[in-house]
C-alpha cells in the first residue's frame, strides 16, 4: 500500500526540514528521471507516513537496524573472516558501495535515498563465505528451488526478519525491493511477475549495481596484494593498474611507502572509474532523451555505464583478478573447505530436522524443510558456520 505525504498545510509552513519540505526540495532538485519519494508505489503493508523522513529513508533506516545487516560484519567477501582483521568483510564492502553510490548518484542528480538504501541492502541475502557458500547452497538446493542471493535477499526483508508485530520482515517500499531482486543479470523466474520483469531497473537500481562491481574489484586488488596472493609487478602488467601507477608517480614525485602507493593508486583507479562513469551515463541520458523515470523503464538497455575503452579495461583487470587471486590456489582451498562445512551441516539437517532450533522447526510444514534449512545457513556468518560445524560433527564441543 502506498504511504500518502503529508502535505497539510502545517507540514509546508513549518520551521522544520520534516517529509513535507524534503518532498519540496526533492521536486527542485532531482532530475526528471531519477526515482522521486513522493513517486513510490508504497509498501505491501500500509503504515503511517513518518514526520522526518521519506520513505526511501525510512527504508535505510530499518536495513540498518537489521540483524541481517549486523551479520554481513562476519561474512566473507574474498578471505574468510579468521585470515586477518584488515580484508573486506561484507559489512565494509556494503559500506564502500553505499558511499561510492551516493557521490555517483549526488553527481547525476538521482536520489542519494533511494540508492543508498539499495546499495546497503544488496547482499543482506549472502550466504557465509562469499561466493563458495552460495555455489554450496546452489548446489544442494537444485532441487528444492535453487539458491540465489538475491532471492535470499528479499526474503530476508519480506519475511525472515522480525521486528514488528503487524507484519513479517521490514515492510520495505516496492522500489528497494525490485531493486534487490534486479540487482546483477539473474533469471529470477516467477517472482519477476511483481516487478515488471519486461522493463530495466531504475537508474538507482542500476547505479548500485555498477557501484557494487567497481567496489569490489578494486578494493580486492588491495586485499590480494596484503595477501601477497597477487604483487605489485603481477598488476604493473594490467593497462588500467600501470597507467593509475604513472598518474600516481607524477602527482607524488618523492618515494612513496608501498602501502601508501598502493592507496593512492587504489584512490586514484576509483576516481577515474566514478568519472567515466558520471560522464558516460549523462552522455547516454542526453543522446537518448531520457526525461522521465518511464524513459528509464522502457529505454532497450541499461543506461548507467562505463565507456568503451573504460570497459575494455576494467575486463582485462578483472580477468587478471579471476586467475590470479579468485583462482589462487589458497584462495580455492579456502572456498572448497567451506563448501564442506556447508554440505555436510545441510545434510546432518536434512537427516535429523529436530536438531534446528524451535522457530526454524516451527516453518517447516509451511515452507518444506530443504528451504527451512537454506534459510538458517544462509543466515550464518563464517564464525557461526564453523562454531555450528564444531557443535554437530566434534564429539567433545558442547552444543
Amino acid at each position: 500500500m502506498k504511504e500518502k505525504p503529508d502535505t497539510s498545510t502545517a507540514a509546508l509552513t513549518s520551521p522544520l526540514l520534516d517529509a513535507a519540505a524534503l518532498h519540496t526540495r526533492e521536486r527542485e532538485w532531482l532530475a526528471p528521471y531519477a526515482m522521486p519519494s513522493e513517486g513510490s508505489r508504497g509498501r505491501r503493508d500500509q503504515e503511517s507516513p513518518s514526520r522526518f523522513r521519506t520513505v526511501y529513508q525510512r527504508d535505510r533506516d530499518r536495513i540498518i537496524h537489521s540483524a541481517a545487516f549486523r551479520r554481513l560484519e562476519y561474512k566473507t567477501q574474498v578471505f574468510v573472516n579468521h585470515e586477518g582483521d584488515h580484508y573486506r568483510t561484507r559489512l565494509t564492502h556494503t559500506l564502500e558501495v553505499a558511499q561510492i553510490s551516493r557521490s555517483i548518484a549526488r553527481a547525476l542528480r538521482l536520489n542519494e535515498d533511494l540508492v543508498e538504501a539499495i546499495s546497503l541492502a544488496h547482499d543482506l541475502g549472502h550466504s557465509p563465505f562469499g561466493h563458495a557458500g552460495e555455489d554450496a547452497l546452489a548446489e544442494l538446493m537444485k532441487d528444492h528451488g535453487g539458491f540465489n542471493h538475491n532471492l535470499q535477499s528479499l526474503r530476508v526483508v519480506d519475511l525472515l526478519e522480525k521486528r514488528y508485530p503487524g507484519f513479517d520482515g521490514l515492510n520495505l517500499s516496492w522500489e528497494v525491493r525490485e531493486s534487490i531482486v534486479k540487482h546483477g543479470d539473474h533469471n529470477l523466474g516467477e517472482i519477476m511477475c511483481e516487478f515488471d520483469k519486461d522493463h530495466q531497473p531504475l537508474l538507482e537500481a542500476q547505479l548500485a549495481d555498477i557501484a557494487d562491481s567497481l567496489a569490489y574489484d578494486n578494493h580486492d586488488i588491495d586485499d590480494g596484494l596484503r595477501s601477497n596472493f597477487i604483487s605489485l609487478d603481477d598488476l604493473r602488467n594490467i593497462r588500467l593498474w600501470a597507467e593509475a601507477e604513472e598518474h600516481v608517480a607524477k602527482q607524488y614525485p618523492e618515494k612513496l611507502e608501498t602501502n601508501t602507493l598502493v592507496a593512492r593508486i587504489v584512490s586514484h583507479l576509483i576516481d577515474r572509474q566514478i568519472n567515466d562513469l558520471v560522464e558516460t551515463t549523462a552522455n547516454v541520458i542526453e543522446k537518448a532523451e531520457i526525461r522521465s523515470v518511464n524513459d528509464v523503464r522502457t529505454h532497450p538497455r541499461h543506461i548507467v555505464g562505463f565507456s568503451p575503452e573504460m570497459t575494455t579495461l576494467k575486463s582485462e583487470m578483472q580477468s587478471f583478478l579471476r586467475e590470479r587471486l579468485y583462482g589462487h590456489y589458497r584462495t580455492f582451498k579456502m572456498a572448497e573447505k567451506a563448501k564442506r562445512f556447508i554440505a555436510e551441516i545441510f545434510t546432518e539437517y536434512m537427516r535429523s530436522p529436530r536438531q534446528l532450533p524451535p522457530a526454524y522447526q516451527e516453518r517447516i510444514d509451511v515452507d518444506g524443510k530443504a528451504l527451512v534449512i537454506c534459510d538458517y545457513i544462509a543466515g550464518m556468518t563464517d564464525r557461526y558456520c564453523q562454531d555450528e560445524y564444531k557443535r554437530l560433527f566434534h564429539p567433545f564441543e558442547r552444543v
